[in-house]
């Protein structure tokens, strides 16, 4: 184990005979499968809003996950000392779940490193001075409130943190990544007498402070912010009722995200309460619709080296020209389908069991140019930019609330409009996709994405898309699982 990253050795004297031990503890019930789950992460975040420094923050979270898989129960259990007696403790209780001697042993541990690192990152952010940081937040303050003196309210966000990882099965197998991440925010407030109107704008990655060097500076992220909220104080109410609805490149991609990915994780389609369950092989989009998820995007927020089971991220083609070919796998999904995993079991920390979740979800791009698209609806909306979204897995509905959007009249966009919800459900608004740009652009790398309490870092994109009927306005079925 000599090409190991020696973090979790040199830093708390683990050993690879401690690695045996506490999964030996962990499979003494008769477990069938059993692994470690090692985190330590260094977390900084800033707060700036009236311009007054509200919170600034340092701090290290730490410590180990013990998994045991029985059949398809899991027993899960924690503890953030990494003392011997801790983690044996809680490779014991997970082990309850479990029933009758030991049929499984361990086999002998080697290591697996990453073929490739997604993100290089030379000097990651938290070893810059908080001082640096601070400054670009208040750069990006000053910025937003310079861009027009309507602008009354600022609010920016600063977070970032790195993780080592180290995972040891009882299939034998060792792997360890290093996982940096960095995300800015503005929000914004405008008024105009007693019209008040927000903004929003940021970007990130798994990335270093030098992200925001050039083009993505904390100035282009504050003036995008107050533009939208600028935007907002001319917008008119926006119609109600079924109409064309095109969507924009980019960040409108989590419309995408609810509607379809959560509905292709494989928890859901196991147990068969997803509208795609069984679905494989059938069509379930418009033959102009590709959606993949690929965790192997060098720098983007949703990417990984492996996932959090130790399991190589790949590119999964989920929807290949309308047809469903598969779901998003964690190790438990995979192997009670009895298919292969795809790299998306992923947990928030290590007080939490991994689950199918998405990395960066995306549809390719088309051969339609986006102008085309605009002058082919007579009416309709034209949404840019999304606040955040919800979605029933049972049956596929969503809603999404555009916080940029405008009118499309006579094939020209006109007027903002404010107000406009996206109504519909997944399955049958992909088969209504008329058109398909050929612009395809991912997200700034702001995304988090929630489900079954838990968050995790993603990614979204999307070309230009025409949808020739959906629904405009009305309120947010039950939601499952939610997007921000």
């Amino acid at each position: 184990m000599a090409d190991l990253d020696r973090f979790f050795f040199d830093r708390y004297g683990l050993a690879q005979a401690d690695l045996e031990r506490y999964l030996a503890a962990a499979l003494a019930e008769g477990g069938d499968y059993a692994d470690l789950y090692f985190e330590h992460t260094t977390i900084s975040s800033i707060l700036v809003d009236e311009s007054l420094v509200k919170s600034a923050t340092e701090g290290i979270s730490m410590g180990c996950g013990v998994r045991v898989l029985a059949g398809e129960q899991t027993g899960y259990a924690y503890t953030d000392d990494l003392a011997p007696e801790k983690i044996l403790k809680a490779a014991k209780i997970a082990a309850r779940i479990a029933s009758g001697p030991a049929h499984v042993s361990t086999v002998g541990l080697s290591t697996w490193k990453p073929t490739h690192d997604f993100y290089p990152v030379a000097r990651p952010s938290t070893d810059r001075d908080l001082a640096e940081k601070l400054e670009m937040v208040v750069r990006a303050d000053r910025a937003a409130r310079a861009h027009d003196t309507r602008i009354k309210q600022v609010r920016v966000t600063y977070g970032d943190q790195v993780r080592h990882l180290l995972i040891a099965g009882s299939d034998g197998r060792v792997v360890t990544d290093f996982q940096p991440l960095v995300r800015l925010g503005v929000y914004t407030i405008a008024q105009q007498g007693s019209n008040l109107q927000s903004g929003s704008s940021g970007g990130g990655g798994r990335v270093g402070l030098e992200f925001f060097d050039g083009e993505r500076s904390p100035e282009y992220f504050a003036r995008e912010a107050a533009r939208q909220a600028i935007v907002q104080l001319d917008a008119r109410e926006a119609p109600a009722g079924e109409m064309e609805v095109v969507l924009g490149p980019g960040w409108p991609g989590i419309l995408l995200h609810e509607a379809i990915g959560h509905g292709l994780e494989a928890d859901f389609n196991r147990k068969g309460i997803s509208a795609f369950s069984g679905r494989i092989g059938q069509r379930v989009a418009s033959p102009l619709c590709t959606v993949v998820d690929d965790g192997t995007i060098p720098s983007r927020r949703g990417s990984l080296n492996v996932d959090d089971e130790g399991e190589p991220t790949r590119k999964t083609v989920l929807i290949e020209e309308g047809m469903l070919r598969g779901y998003l796998e964690d190790k438990l999904s995979a192997d009670i389908l009895k298919s292969t995993r795809t790299g998306n079991g992923r947990r928030e920390s290590y007080e939490h069991i991994p689950m199918p979740r998405m990395t960066n979800t995306y549809m390719l791009a088309g051969k339609d140019d986006p102008q085309d698209i605009i002058r082919s609806v007579r009416r309709g909306l034209y949404a840019v930019y999304f606040g955040g979204g919800q979605v029933d897995i049972t049956n596929g509905k969503f809603v999404f609330s555009a916080s940029e959007a405008y009118l499309i009249e006579d094939g020209k966009i006109t007027a903002p409009v404010k107000g406009a919800t996206l109504i519909g459900d997944g399955p049958t608004v992909l088969t209504r996709v008329t058109a398909v740009g050929n612009d395809l652009k991912l997200d700034p790398g702001i995304g988090t994405c929630g489900k079954d309490g838990q968050s995790v870092p993603v990614g979204v994109g999307i070309p230009t898309i025409k949808v020739d009927r959906l629904t405009v306005g009305g309120t947010a079925p039950k939601a499952l699982a939610s997007f921000q």
